[in-house]
């Protein structure tokens, strides 16, 4: 059974911004998430962090403004995530609106893997670049950057992902590399290339690259940004909610690049009523799709169209293959729990679990499904040829995972193949013998970092509501706020009666409940059918349901007990 906690509310941090002109409610939910000042909710882009503060910027703005005016060929080295589409759309078109002569290439994950690999090099040769601009990776790739070097190519890597002990040897930016002293450490690949690109433009400025005409405006980028950094799942730190919140703006002022809001339309959602929802629960879905089954050519093509006509297309492609990948991901569900229908997961600090035959790029969604269930870090493996099977993981706080691997590595050196990632997502590859030597391996890891507390479910709330709370208005401001990792969305435990229930699209229970106030009110229960006694302990959230053009209040119930 999960454990209900409520969120602490500092009462001077609460004071202040109820001073400041917030309602007691909106003082109360900032206060626990660390606002102090009701500045830091502003979201002004003359509040963004200054560039200058990443190391390596300043070089890398001289080196891609020197490549702009020698006309000499950048060619941009993506991942094959949401978050790698967008910052290649960001590099693509924001260079591009800079003078640069700029193409892409995006590593097939089937048949090159992931970074800049000394296969992914010769490929890139083959279009003769000047200069390979990583975004989202690179900061692994120290074989990659030698042979580019062999080549005579100049790397220069911008990511955002933590890096090992040795690093490339070619110009980084990256808010994680050592001496780097940007305060945040939190911004998605897409970020990192956005900031490069400020920089550029402030490096092109000195240089009197302007002079005859006005400044290229990069704000036509955030929407991409917005997009990559909600999908990616960073933490939404002061910096990151000002970019996102940016981006939102445009989506729902209609001035989004075409392929955003085909997206939007493929998906079935209003661009004019943006919400980080959508960005990451319905269009990074979709554009994940296409580096997940096939290319994610596709994705960025999308994302570069010129024209809603031209974009339209490809973000309907878009929707059939997250259509394709949700029936994958449910087989392989069912499969993972037949294996561990025979396990005792409840008594184990991870789960580990490998089939020849599952589909490599659905590993991730199905660790995080399971983690999910089960509360345990998760790791999935599958089949990817070359005597070789790649894991995703994903993990539960308490777990670092990455530095778990890392531990794994240095106590077992010829196991794991390479490994990367964050705290809570992490991937590497094994040799299909060595999984259950692994399995054993990462088991006693976790046991050892992580305590017992770790593996009950806290779910956090943020305590009743006032009669006065239950409110449409209240909802759609609370909807139209940036939340996410690091910053969630309000939800909220009270008592109810059940005054009226019905099962609904056979997997969904539609409520009627009367709260301690007396308040008669819809609710939703998603992807539980089971009935609900008369009187129920409950953690929602405040939503606003639309149904033939008539708005009302619905709390959307994740736990009831």
């Amino acid at each position: 059974m999960p454990l209900i906690r409520t969120r602490t509310v500092p009462q001077d941090c609460h004071g202040a911004l109820v001073a400041a002109g917030l309602s007691a409610l909106e003082a109360r939910l900032y206060a626990a998430r660390g606002i102090a000042d009701a500045g830091e909710l502003e979201h002004d882009l003359t509040r963004l962090l200054p560039f200058a503060q990443l190391k390596g910027i300043a070089a890398a703005a001289a080196r891609l403004a020197d490549a702009i005016a020698r006309r000499e060929r950048i060619l941009v080295v993506a991942d094959y995530d949401a978050d790698g589409a967008t910052a290649c759309a960001t590099a693509v078109k924001g260079l591009g609106l800079l003078g640069a002569v700029v193409d892409f290439v995006v590593p097939n994950r089937f048949e090159y893997g992931y970074g800049l690999t000394p296969e992914i090099v010769a490929l890139a040769a083959q279009k003769s670049p000047d200069l390979i601009l990583t975004v989202d990776n690179g900061i692994a790739s120290v074989a990659g950057v030698a042979a580019a070097r062999e080549r005579g190519i100049e790397v220069l890597v911008t990511d955002h992902h933590l890096p090992g002990d040795v690093l490339p040897d070619c110009l980084i930016v990256n808010p994680n590399q050592p001496g780097c002293t940007f305060p945040s450490k939190h911004l998605a690949g897409v970020g990192v290339m956005f900031y490069v690109l400020m920089a550029l433009r402030a490096e092109l400025r000195t240089r009197g690259a302007f002079a005859g005409g006005a400044e290229p405006n990069l704000a036509q980028l955030l929407d991409y940004v917005a997009l990559g950094t909600v999908a990616d799942v960073v933490r939404l730190d002061a910096n990151n909610r000002i970019l996102v919140e940016q981006g939102l703006k445009r989506m729902r002022a209609g001035r989004a690049s075409p392929g955003v809001l085909a997206l939007f339309v493929a998906a079935g959602r209003n661009a004019q009523k943006a919400s980080c929802f959508d960005l990451g629960f319905t269009l990074g879905p979709r554009l994940n799709a296409a580096g997940r089954l096939d290319d994610m050519s596709l994705g960025i093509a999308c994302l570069l169209a010129g024209s809603e006509q031209s974009a339209m297309p490809l973000a309907r492609e878009l929707d059939q293959m997250n259509r394709a990948r949700r029936e994958i991901e449910s087989g392989m569900r069912e499969e993972a729990e037949q294996v561990l229908a025979g396990m005792s997961p409840e008594e184990s600090y991870s789960i580990a679990l490998f089939r020849p035959d599952w589909h490599q790029g659905v590993i991730g969604i199905v660790a995080s499904r399971v983690k999910d269930r089960f509360h345990r870090p998760t790791l999935v493996f599958a089949e990817a040829g070359d005597d070789e099977i790649k894991g995703s993981g994903r993990s539960i706080p308490g777990l670092h995972l990455r530095d778990a691997l890392d531990l794994v590595s240095k106590r077992h050196p010829d196991l794991i193949l390479k490994f990367g990632g964050h705290a809570m997502a992490a991937g590497l590859s094994l040799r299909p013998g060595d999984f259950e030597r692994f399995r054993d391996a990462f088991e006693v890891t976790c046991r050892e970092l992580m305590p017992v507390e770790a593996l009950t479910r806290v779910i956090e709330t943020d305590g009743t509501l006032e009669a006065h709370d239950y409110a449409m208005d209240v909802a759609e401001r609370l909807e139209r706020q940036v939340w996410g990792q690091g910053f969630p969305a309000p939800r909220f435990h009270d008592e109810f009666r059940v005054v009226e229930q019905r099962v609904v699209g056979e997997r969904h229970l539609k409520l009627k409940l009367r709260n301690r106030h007396g308040l008669l009110i819809e609710a939703m229960r998603f992807a539980n059918a089971e009935p609900l006694p008369a009187s129920v302990s409950a953690v929602f959230t405040l939503s606003v349901n639309e149904f033939r053009g008539e708005r009302m209040l619905q709390l959307m119930i994740e736990h009831c007990e």
